[in-house]
């Protein structure tokens, strides 16, 4: 993994613990972390979710909350220090800026909830609460592969497809809590059905699941990606035509991206991340076909932080949004 470089604006705040945790739909992640050394975790924590309740709607909530308390309580005893006056909270969902309601979760109890609000009271303490993708691409333009660069829009692919924008070191959320929701830009001449009640989103034609049933459509074979990647490592023909499959598609969805924000610098994390294929040279001559100047120099890099990225940018969130 690649050693994140100082960010000065960061590293000459005062001494300061933040607190950060990450919520998935089969896991729960927290971290403790010092403004002046926050790439290194003082203490970390981690709870399994119960899937089953992550999507009843009736009990999950509130059972979710709990185990939410109880990773907090587990990071005091660990840490021998109470919980902070403020908390970030990284959660994959739209969040309103304004309710703090919730939707589009995977986490299918959260959704209509406020979040926000009941884990501050829960808790007794105030909860910063933001986007995954946004955490991530906090991280990166702070600690990680883009923390020079003023203009960064950071990519999870994987389960979902989502990113993030930071300008300037600071989260950009959106008037409605969708800034780089670009997982659910739709994609010409595509008609796959998406979650979110659209087709032809890019979710729906180049994350994991949606390249693994790529691939079953060539074949009629179930398999997971890590596999086809395998596979294409020993030249079959039907993983290679999956993996153009994704080059072709992503260097189309990400050229809008580009031709709207034109950012400094792309990052990519989540399950893909450690494709080659998506940093290629011939994958940037694709994406340069879709570009309006016709000549591509924007890097695209794979995350520094790796998996910790998210939940480094949720405990980032106590000084960016404070």
């Amino acid at each position: 993994m690649k050693k994140p470089t100082k960010n000065l604006e960061y590293y000459n705040l005062p001494s300061q613990m933040l607190w950060g945790i990450d919520v998935s739909d089969t896991k729960l992640e927290g971290v403790i972390v010092d403004t002046k050394q926050p790439q290194t975790l003082l203490f970390s924590s981690s709870l399994a979710v119960d899937p089953f309740c992550a999507y009843d709607r009736l009990r999950g909530y509130e059972y979710t909350l709990g185990q939410i308390e109880l990773l907090i309580e587990q990071l005091e005893k660990a840490s021998n220090t109470p919980r902070p006056e403020k908390i970030g909270i990284a959660a994959p969902a739209v969040i309103d800026p304004v309710t703090g309601i919730l939707s589009y979760c995977n986490n299918l109890c959260f959704n209509d909830r406020p979040l926000r609000d009941d884990l501050s009271i829960l808790l007794k303490t105030e909860i910063i609460l933001a986007n995954d993708a946004n955490c991530f691409a906090l991280a990166e333009a702070i600690l990680g592969a883009a923390c020079k660069e003023h203009v960064v829009m950071g990519l999870i692919l994987e389960t979902g497809v989502g990113s993030g924008i930071v300008i300037g070191s600071r989260m950009i959320p959106g008037l409605h809590g969708i800034a780089g929701e670009w997982g659910h830009n739709t994609m010409q001449g595509e008609n796959t059905p998406c979650c979110c009640g659209k087709d032809g989103c890019n979710e729906t034609i180049f994350s994991k699941p949606a390249l693994e049933k790529f691939y079953e459509s060539i074949t009629g074979e179930e398999i997971l990606l890590q596999e086809i990647l395998r596979r294409a490592e020993n030249e079959e023909i039907a993983a290679l035509e999956t993996l153009e499959h994704l080059q072709n598609k992503f260097a189309k969805a990400i050229a809008v991206s580009i031709n709207l924000l034109d950012p400094d610098v792309i990052v990519i994390g989540g399950d893909l991340r450690n494709i080659k294929l998506l940093y290629e040279e011939r994958t940037r001559f694709k994406i340069s076909q879709y570009v309006f100047n016709k000549k591509l120099k924007t890097p695209i890099l794979p995350s520094a932080l790796g998996e910790n990225a998210i939940v480094l940018g949720a405990a980032l969130l106590v000084q960016n949004l404070a």
